[in-house]
């Protein structure tokens, strides 16, 4: 389908819209670890807790991240831009360097990460380009970390009062 507008204005314009910044990361059968950047990330249900992302068609990593089991979205604190260029750029390893722990299937969850959601995918539906993905969450944990932010192409961490660092589930 054609669209009425000028693409990279229309990205232009979105970016303007702040928002965090993630890793998803997922095991595949074989036990390799996959990620990607992706600040598509948002909240659905508080009941069930549900949240979604969203992937493009196009991705080599497609048929992972639609049918595994699990999945974990790790929001990147205010230090960690590097890690989230690492994750947005092509290369044989993108943990290369990266400090994880095993979370629920072995999924990678990245250390340091303002918060991590541990999700059981529950369902996926496509839409355009892109693949929305939603997981219920299993578990989080969250930290004394301001998170990194992306607006109008570049990162920053927000800066904010530090609460207490827990774990739920």
């Amino acid at each position: 389908m054609l669209s009425p507008f000028d693409r990279a204005d229309l990205r232009r314009v979105l970016g303007t819209f702040p928002t965090g910044v993630t890793v998803v990361t997922a095991r595949r059968p074989d036990g390799q670890r996959l990620g990607v950047t992706a600040n598509s990330f948002t909240s659905v249900s508080m009941d069930p807790p549900l949240v979604l992302w969203n992937l493009a068609l196009s991705s080599p990593n497609l048929a992972t991240f639609q049918y595994c089991r699990h999945f974990a979205i790790n929001v990147l604190a205010g230090d960690q831009a590097a890690i989230c260029q690492q994750f947005a750029t092509p290369s044989a390893d993108k943990f290369d360097g990266v400090a994880t722990i095993d979370g629920i299937d072995g999924v990678p969850l990245i250390e340091g990460a303002a918060t991590q959601f541990e999700c059981r995918t529950a369902t996926s539906h496509p839409a355009g380009d892109h693949l929305i993905l939603i997981g219920q969450i299993v578990r989080y944990r969250s930290q004394q970390a301001a998170p990194l932010l992306f607006c109008e192409g570049r990162l920053q961490a927000y800066p904010r009062h530090l609460g207490e660092t827990r774990t739920v589930g």
